[in-house]
Order: structure tokens, then C-alpha cells, then sequence
């Protein structure tokens, strides 16, 4: 059970968003075909093209939190020892943290009033709560990834050893 749960935590944004990349183009390639040989397309290819393309950035961010790949500036970060690094970390995990319950709490309203008045999508004609969700989803996500991080900083730094810096995109 606990190889389970830390392959999932280890994986969890990475198989999301395979499944949500492969909808979104398996539906647009169906669509470009259809209305190329065809002569036609359907409202509902470009809804669930544009709903996984949502879900895609909000697990996408959530996973850029996990592996520190959001961008940021850091020329100071050059310049400054490891402990003050490891407090600028934590200290930004921690403005995130804020800055995602306030999120959270806001994009969850819309959900409760999309489930309140039964909105659905126009060509789905579904729900559109399970659409809504996806930025509820992306912050709790996040909220999590930024505790883990927050407490593997703490450990880091409590240990001597220099904080998780991310990989580099460039060099």
C-alpha cells in the first residue's frame, strides 16, 4: 500500500496529464479529419478540446509547483548564501500557499453556483461543474505540493543540506 501511494504521489500529475493530452489531440485529430474529408465537425470535439486543454495548465501548474519549474527571477538567488536561499524558498511557498487558498476558496464558489443552478455546456449538454472543477482541482493540488515542499525545505535546511532548487530549463 505504501509503494502504491508513493508512486502516486510521485506520478499522479504525470499520467493526469498524459490522459488529458491524449484526449486533446486524439479529438482534434477526429475533428481536423472530419471536417477536412467530410465536410463537418461537431460542437462537442471542441468542447472536450478545450476542457482538457483546461484541465491540462491547472494539473500542468500543480506539477511546475511540485518540481519548482514555475518561472521565476532569480539573479538574487545567485548571490545570497544557502540558509537565506532556503528562507526565500520557503518563504515563497509560503506566499503561494496564501495566494492559493484565496484561489480555491473563489473558484469553488463558481462551482457551487454552476451545481446550484444546473448549468450545463452547450454541445456536451453536461455539466459544467465537471469543467468548473478543474480550477478547484489545479489550486488544492497545489496547496498540497507547496506543504510538501514547504516541509521538505524545513528538512533540508534543519539538515544542513541545500534546498530543492528545481531543474534548470536553461542554463
Amino acid at each position: 500500500m505504501r509503494a502504491t501511494l508513493k508512486a502516486i504521489d510521485r506520478n499522479a500529475e504525470r499520467w493526469l496529464l498524459l490522459v488529458f493530452y491524449v484526449m486533446l489531440v486524439a479529438t482534434m485529430f477526429i475533428e481536423v479529419m472530419r471536417r477536412e474529408l467530410l465536410a463537418y465537425s461537431s460542437i462537442w470535439g471542441e468542447e472536450i478540446v478545450r476542457y482538457s486543454f483546461i484541465y491540462l495548465a491547472w494539473i500542468g501548474a500543480s506539477s511546475a509547483v511540485k518540481e519548482r519549474a514555475h518561472i521565476r527571477i532569480d539573479v538574487l538567488m545567485h548571490y545570497v548564501g544557502r540558509r537565506v536561499k532556503g528562507a526565500l524558498y520557503v518563504f515563497g511557498d509560503v506566499v503561494m500557499f496564501i495566494v492559493a487558498i484565496i484561489a480555491f476558496y473563489w473558484s469553488l464558489e463558481t462551482v457551487l453556483v454552476s451545481a446550484k443552478f444546473g448549468s450545463v455546456t452547450h454541445g456536451l449538454r453536461i455539466s459544467q461543474v465537471w469543467f468548473l472543477a478543474a480550477v478547484p482541482l489545479g489550486f488544492a493540488l497545489m496547496m498540497l505540493r507547496l506543504v510538501q515542499s514547504f516541509l521538505r525545505d524545513i528538512k533540508d535546511l534543519r539538515g544542513g543540506r541545500p534546498v530543492y532548487e528545481g531543474d534548470m530549463l536553461f542554463d
